[in-house]
């Protein structure tokens, strides 16, 4: 019989024990796995960012230093733009998934809604960047440059 998680995050430990069992899950999973591997060299270092991440925005622990938008633009460039709303909602499902799984409480249910916003933004920021890296319209063909 599973047992049906009791306790909220609340600390730093809870949030690392989240970061590893999630990404031990994203490092297998068909669709986002590869991505992962080919981008993140090193795990734990991986696991403890986003552990510094989480606790920023869950716990209010000013711990997190990085761009997340440019990281995730970074992925996308290298994986030709090729990343969509099917890989984000993986990652989302995953997300919830382990969270439902590990904890119960005030803090999983933000996790959630902020882990919703963050990828609608992040996958905006991606889309936007995409365009932004022509020099023309991105809906006007190359050899109409000088339409405007």
């Amino acid at each position: 019989m599973k047992k049906t998680p009791v306790n909220d995050i609340h600390n730093r430990k809870d949030i690392h024990r989240l970061m590893s069992l999630f990404y031990s899950k994203i490092r297998t999973e068909q669709t986002l796995g590869p991505i992962f591997n080919h981008m993140i060299t090193d795990w734990e270092q991986h696991i403890n960012k986003l552990t510094d991440f989480w606790e920023t925005n869950l716990l209010f622990e000013i711990k997190y230093k990085g761009n997340p938008i440019a990281i995730h633009q970074k992925v996308d460039t290298t994986f030709n733009g090729t990343i969509n709303q099917n890989h984000f909602g993986i990652w989302l499902n995953l997300w919830f998934e382990t969270l439902d799984e590990l904890y119960k409480g005030e803090n999983v249910e933000i996790a959630k809604r902020r882990a919703r916003k963050m990828s609608t933004h992040l996958y905006l920021k991606m889309f936007e960047s995409r365009a932004t890296k022509k020099n023309i319209c991105p809906f006007i063909s190359e050899k109409n440059k000088n339409t405007f």
